[in-house]
């Protein structure tokens, strides 16, 4: 599982939006399952910045951000983030020039059914 935020963060606010996105990395790449991850800031809009944190599972992105401090200090700073959609499950993953193609976990049908309906994903999207 990949998360990524977007934040936008004036000039005056970088010190210590990098201080805050600094302790949000080490408490959660500290975390059982979690794989790595970095901020980086664009090169074309310097006011954009983007967090993304790498997880073996959505299990393990979900229970990164149970520890107290993990609520304390990392929550408030996710919540910051720009208004979209931040999970993502990867469907190509590429390593020494090799693409794995992997099925996504998500049922087809799982955008249409209501709570309770839903099996499982024996037809993946």
């Amino acid at each position: 599982m990949l998360l990524v935020c977007r934040f936008t963060v004036p000039e005056t606010d970088v010190p210590a939006f990098t201080e805050r996105a600094t302790r949000a990395l080490e408490l959660l790449t500290a975390q059982p399952g979690c794989r790595g991850g970095q901020v980086g800031r664009a090169l074309d809009e310097p006011d954009l910045f983007v967090l993304t944190v790498a997880f073996d599972s959505v299990v393990a992105y979900r229970r990164s951000l149970s520890p107290f401090e993990v609520r304390e200090h990392v929550v408030p700073l996710l919540s910051e983030a720009v208004a979209e959609p931040a999970a993502f499950e990867p469907l190509l993953v590429a390593d020494d020039g090799s693409v794995e193609v992997r099925t996504s976990l998500l049922a087809s049908d799982a955008g249409t059914v209501r709570l309770g309906e839903a099996a499982g994903p024996a037809v993946p999207r």
